[in-house]
């Protein structure tokens, strides 16, 4: 049944830098609802990396992603943002002060200003090409994210790729999983430090490495996972025992319908001022990973700032002709949940 949404600011993304928008809205008086695809709040942080440590979040030295969300998530709460998560944003209509989304699930949203907050976009893994893999996803046996560790226990895994996402979690699963690393060269794109930890693993026979190898096949009945064919480019193959198989090859980025607007798309992301994050249309502001500009860094933190920006610029639209005076948290407070 299609329902109709009033609110100042519809933010389109449910990620960390999504959550922070409401928050920094909220502090201005100004009310949000936020759209997501996933089922839940949280993004990449909720559906890749829940159990994950983040390092560089000020005043957290180390905070797993599941964590930041609910921390954020708590922090928004006193604003009572509307979440419409499982759907998402098919049209934009209006203009600034006037704004409808729709959705796919027929819900409409007026709202004066718009926030695309959408990170990768509607992502999804790049899968391998192997067949009867969609039996084997259906199961679980084959997954691209991990969202608690202790699932794999005694478990044989085999995990395919060779970024951050890949090396880490071989790293954390060695200690509670028989662990298989494939990769079709001996040098990795994770960071140096868990390059380095990874070849230490390795070399105490806590990692069974498989180089230069790549996925051929998977072997089972029913969607039960028995042993995963590797193969070499020379033909040469192997077959590796195994009850999951992680396959980390990275996101696909698809903006879906808002790359139709008519926001200055560059490379898949969205072009806006640095000084506003305000796109090409008046009354549309993008921030965190989908925003683009010179100098532009994709750090959770950059995207905080961003979201801080973002409201003050977007407040005078909401209330027209009203001085916005600026106020610390410290001596403003914030409302009591």
């Amino acid at each position: 049944m299609s329902e109709t949404v009033e609110t100042d600011i519809c933010i389109i993304g449910a990620g960390p830098c999504g959550l922070f928008a409401v928050f920094e809205a909220g502090m201005l008086k100004m009310r949000c609802a936020v759209v997501d695809t996933l089922e839940e709040i949280g993004g990449q942080c909720a559906a890749l990396y829940p159990e994950k440590p983040i390092f560089d979040i000020p005043a957290h030295p180390r905070i797993a992603g599941a964590a930041l969300i609910e921390k954020l998530a708590e922090q928004a709460l006193p604003f009572e943002p509307r979440y419409l998560l499982g759907q998402r944003v098919e049209a934009l209509e209006g203009a600034a002060g006037a704004f409808t989304l729709r959705t796919s699930a027929g819900t409409a949203i007026r709202c004066k200003a718009v926030v695309v907050a959408a990170g990768a976009g509607a992502f999804g893994p790049n899968r391998p090409p192997l067949p009867g893999l969609a039996e084997f996803e259906a199961t679980g046996a084959v997954r691209y994210m991990v969202t608690k560790r202790e699932e794999f226990r005694g478990r044989r895994v085999v995990i395919a790729g060779g970024g951050d996402s890949a090396v880490d979690w071989a790293l954390s699963l060695k200690d509670i999983a028989r662990v298989t690393m494939v990769h079709r060269r001996d040098k990795f794109r994770a960071a140096p430090e868990s390059a380095r930890q990874l070849a230490d693993a390795a070399a105490r026979g806590e990692i069974e490495m498989a180089i230069p190898y790549q996925l051929h096949a998977l072997e089972g009945e029913a969607g039960r996972l028995e042993a995963v064919t590797l193969a070499t480019l020379k033909g040469e193959e192997r077959r590796v025992p195994a009850d999951h198989l992680l396959a980390f090859f990275g996101l696909s980025m698809e903006l879906g319908p808002i790359a139709e607007w008519g926001l200055g798309i560059e490379h898949k992301h969205v072009r806006v001022d640095p000084a506003t994050c305000a796109t090409d249309i008046p009354g549309v502001h993008a921030i965190g990973d989908v925003a683009t500009y010179p100098g532009k860094l994709k750090l959770i933190l950059q995207g905080f700032s961003e979201a801080a920006m973002a409201m003050h610029a977007i407040h005078p639209l909401v209330f027209p002709g009203e001085a916005l005076h600026f106020e610390y948290s410290t001596s403003k407070g914030v409302p009591v949940a």
